[in-house]
């Protein structure tokens, strides 16, 4: 199998990248689609990451007292430390 990049401007940044990677031109090109894919599919872990802050952000606004100011260990043990 073979890919033949025939645009000299992709050329010259596969190349760039290979160099500042240290990876082979063939490494670096591989590394870059495999990460556009994971974005372009909505698999990337960022994007994941971003979305569950968010989720965390939306929910948050949402909490009243004594809740919003509440620790989580005040909901889970009691004062003796021993789960609820």
């Amino acid at each position: 199998m073979s890919l033949n990049i025939k645009d000299e401007k992709t050329h010259r940044m596969a190349k760039e990248l290979a160099r500042l990677t240290g990876e082979s031109m063939t490494a670096a090109v591989n590394e870059a689609i495999r990460e556009r894919l994971e974005r372009v599919q909505g698999k990337s872990k960022k994007d994941m990451t971003e979305r569950i802050l968010e989720i965390g952000r939306e929910c948050a606004a949402r909490l009243k007292e004594p809740y919003k100011s509440m620790s989580v260990n005040d909901l889970l043990y009691n004062e003796k430390g021993l789960p609820k």
